[in-house]
């Protein structure tokens, strides 16, 4: 709904204005493709639709009889003249032909595609939004189970985790997210489950930390005494009173994936083309930060900053706000 380029993945290539920089301009003529343009709003709004016309790059045009005569772009030293039928266009023999020459503005400029940057990157932001939120369930998840009944348990449990955990934290992050990507395959869902399972290290160890400590308490003794299982005492009496720790590290992790994800967009076995990633753009452009327009790739490589310092400050908000309490 906010992108100006909505088809699927925004991925309108227009070859002709490849590698343009912020605010350019370009008029287009529009070959209708008469088809029928199949899904409902819904569909629509989450994967786009598919454009309903060919555009043309054009840098004038004339009206000869029933004809729309055209200097077609090639690129900004070169033009051909075309002939298109108005009937054919418009559907009606003496249409309104100007409706269907327009102008579009490209305010964060083309890739080496002719994509719209603009689109891409607002689309771009589902990836790094989901990779974020769903690598933070899953570490969560992982982290809250191992720590807790490492702490609660202790003994050979304590240890067992443990191990695992040291194990787990000796090896390089990026390393181990190839690996699980290797074995899991390319792909959207495979890179979210790739971040998540090797974020979960920290949690655990934080929240066995936290366990450790609460469970000496008198309340959580008191509650052992009243005869309440394992499971009711840390679900119920312990894990409520680390909410705030847990908050702060989620956070943290949240900056941590969308990085994690980017870098491997840029090295191609995070999300696949034609489907944006801020990652995959750079990618894609980083090339031209050492000719004419280091924009393309600098642009997404700001966004990734700006989401990623947004979340950090969160983080901190968040641990300022836990030690008050």
């Amino acid at each position: 709904m906010l992108a100006p380029d909505n088809t699927p993945h925004a991925d309108l290539q227009t070859v002709e204005i490849q590698a343009k920089k912020p605010g350019y301009t370009q008029q287009f003529l529009l070959i209708p493709n008469h088809r029928k343009i199949v899904g409902g709003f819904l569909s629509h709004f989450i994967f786009g639709k598919p454009a309903p016309a060919t555009y043309i790059p054009i840098n004038g045009y004339a009206i000869q009889g029933d004809s729309i005569l055209v200097q077609k772009y090639v690129d900004e030293d070169t033009s051909i003249v075309q002939h298109y039928a108005i009937v054919a266009i418009t559907g009606i023999e003496k249409g309104d032909i100007n409706k269907f020459i327009i102008r579009k503005k490209y305010w964060l400029g083309t890739d080496v595609l002719g994509r719209d940057i603009l689109s891409r990157l607002i689309i771009g932001t589902r990836v790094s939004l989901a990779v974020g939120f769903i690598a933070v369930i899953i570490s969560l998840s992982l982290g809250l189970l191992l720590g807790a009944m490492a702490g609660y348990f202790k003994g050979r449990t304590d240890e067992i985790i443990l191990w695992l955990i040291n194990v787990t934290w000796s090896i390089p992050t990026l390393l181990l997210v190839f690996a699980i990507t290797m074995a899991m395959g390319k792909g959207f869902w495979q890179i979210f489950i790739a971040v998540g399972l090797t974020l979960w290290v920290s949690v655990a160890r934080l929240v066995r930390g936290q366990v450790m400590a609460i469970k000496e308490l008198e309340y959580v003794q008191a509650a052992k005494a009243l005869g309440f299982s394992h499971t009711r005492i840390i679900i119920r009496h312990i894990l409520p009173n680390i909410i705030g720790p847990l908050m702060v590290i989620a956070a943290g992790n949240f900056a941590t994936a969308i990085i994690i994800e980017a870098g491997l967009s840029f090295l191609g076995i995070g999300v696949q083309p034609p489907q944006p990633s801020w990652g995959l753009m750079i990618n894609e452009n980083y090339n031209f930060i050492i000719t004419h327009n280091p924009f393309l790739a600098l642009i997404p490589g700001f966004a990734i900053m700006i989401l990623v310092l947004a979340f950090n400050l969160l983080g901190n908000g968040l641990r300022d706000a836990v030690e008050e309490g």
